[in-house]
């Protein structure tokens, strides 16, 4: 088998910006939690198949806080990145942004880490290109991965 080359996270890196429309709220008037998760599942979708040009299902999704409601007419941004390549698997991260288009305010509402897996046609796990992070920030994300990494595991075998 062929070695992976690193891909650098640059490579991957999906912003995805977003309209909130009557049909995405609740009877408040706020962006459902519901909606907001799945853009950010779609948003990280792309980010890991494009880094494993493969197709890659979500294994897991961390902790998810609502830090701010979303106001109908306000625009959701989400940026998403990959932290960390494990053998098979990988974490993106995704920041949510809200703004408001008639003041220009903007106000970070959620931020989400969620596993991945690569799998063949067959559904099978494969092996994932290793990542190379360049900045210090990319290197902070990297470590901080691998910490979530070992929490996951170790919650894994308590069951």
């Amino acid at each position: 088998m062929a070695t992976l080359k690193a891909k650098p996270v640059s490579a991957s890196q999906v912003e995805t910006t977003e309209l909130v429309i009557p049909n995405d709220t609740n009877r408040l008037g706020n962006l459902l939690g519901g909606r907001l998760m799945h853009w950010i599942d779609i948003t990280a979708a792309i980010v890991a198949s494009r880094h494993t040009h493969r197709v890659c299902v979500t294994a897991s999704v961390d902790e998810l806080h609502f830090h701010h409601p979303v106001k109908q007419g306000e625009v959701v941004m989400l940026q998403a990145s990959v932290n960390r390549v494990f053998r098979t698997s990988l974490e993106v991260g995704v920041r949510v942004t809200k703004e408001n288009l008639l003041t220009g305010e903007r106000q970070h509402t959620n931020s989400a880490y969620l596993m991945f897996v690569a799998i063949d046609e067959n559904g099978k796990p494969v092996p994932v290109n290793p990542l190379k992070p360049v900045t210090g920030a990319e290197k902070r994300r990297y470590r901080e991965a691998g910490n979530r990494r070992k929490l996951r595991l170790m919650h894994r075998q308590r069951g």
